[in-house]
């Protein structure tokens, strides 16, 4: 997707239209290995050792390889705004689902 370094939109810190500069925003922060509920964490723990029915931490069937490798192709991606004027910016409400984003 191809998309213009400059931009003209609202900006609700000037609270006019003014030119604003296309950048893309960063991804989130990945979740600790020893949260609540992860799979090391159980490991720790002790939790699949023993003898008896191990329930959730047991056997299980092979994963297909469509669900292992996840059906999307592509991710989300936040544009942000930044505004030329107060310099403040805002990110886009809505991510866009595409693979490669290009500034002209």
């Amino acid at each position: 997707m191809k998309l213009k370094k400059i931009i003209k939109r609202y900006c609700p810190k000037c609270k006019t239209h003014t030119e604003q500069k296309i950048s893309l925003g960063k991804t989130g922060t990945k979740r600790g290995a020893l949260k609540h509920g992860s799979l090391e964490r159980a490991k720790k723990r002790g939790l699949g050792v023993g003898f008896g029915n191990k329930g959730k931490w047991g056997s299980k069937p092979a994963i297909s390889k469509f669900k292992r490798t996840g059906a999307k192709t592509s991710k989300k991606t936040n544009i942000k705004y930044t505004c030329l004027v107060c310099k403040k910016s805002s990110i886009q409400r809505k991510g866009i689902r595409t693979k490669k984003i290009e500034m002209e």
